[in-house]
């Protein structure tokens, strides 16, 4: 899922200071999930702005509501009535919701209440660990299911470097050589002499350094006559 954190409230009352009435909108799926902007955390920001703005003795009101997700043209048509009329939207969605609602309304203005920080998976209550960077060039079948794109701080490809020591990288202490695990985990399968297999350097156009990526698949796409 992607992973995000609510924004310092006095970083969302400054970008909402100029407007009157403004609209906090959660986004119920994978920021809901991970409790930074579902419902529930689009109630508590709307309160909490408009106790700043109360004490700040700004006019106008403040209000919230959440809808299914904010990255899909439909749901989005959905809340339009909803919103109409509001100065600001404060969306709690990941920057990817934020700029498709600006793509699709250009009218609104639209200014993040997240920040968007990874893609990964929740270790325990209150804690994601980031697992994929999306590079669009997935070795994991190499790896036993380990990325050492996102997990390993050098991204090698081809071992360990010579920091880690018992099992863990020199970047940190707490954290887990990702070599290490994939040794491990291939031990494990009795596969270590995939080791000796020589990876060649990584196709990086595919990740974000070439640019903004775009994804077409033939096979689901509608043929609009354009």
């Amino acid at each position: 899922m992607i992973i995000a954190e609510r924004k310092p409230l006095e970083e969302i009352a400054a970008m909402a200071a100029p407007y009157k009435n403004i609209f906090v909108l959660g986004c119920d799926t994978c920021v809901g999930v991970c409790m930074a902007g579902g419902r529930k955390e689009a109630e508590e920001t709307a309160a909490l702005l408009r106790i700043h703005r109360k004490k700040e003795k700004l006019e106008g009101e403040v209000v919230s509501s959440s809808m299914e997700r904010q990255c899909e043209y439909e749901f989005i048509d959905e809340v339009l009535e909803k919103i109409e009329g509001y100065d600001l939207i404060v969306s709690l969605a990941c920057g990817v919701g934020v700029q498709t609602m600006v793509e699709h309304v250009a009218n609104l203005r639209v200014v993040p209440g997240l920040n968007t920080t990874s893609m990964g998976y929740p270790t325990e209550q209150g804690v994601w660990s980031e697992r994929c960077l999306g590079c669009g060039d997935c070795v994991l079948h190499l790896t036993m299911g380990i990325c050492p794109i996102t997990r390993c701080a050098k991204t090698l490809l081809n071992g360990p470097c010579g920091g880690s020591a018992e099992g863990l990288c020199e970047v940190g202490e707490d954290i887990p050589c990702a070599w290490q695990l994939i040794h491990d985990r291939l031990s494990s399968f009795s596969r270590l002499k995939d080791l000796n297999e020589i990876q060649p350097p990584k196709d990086w156009s595919t990740s974000h350094h070439g640019g903004p990526r775009t994804t077409v698949r033939e096979d689901v796409r509608i043929d609009r006559g354009e």
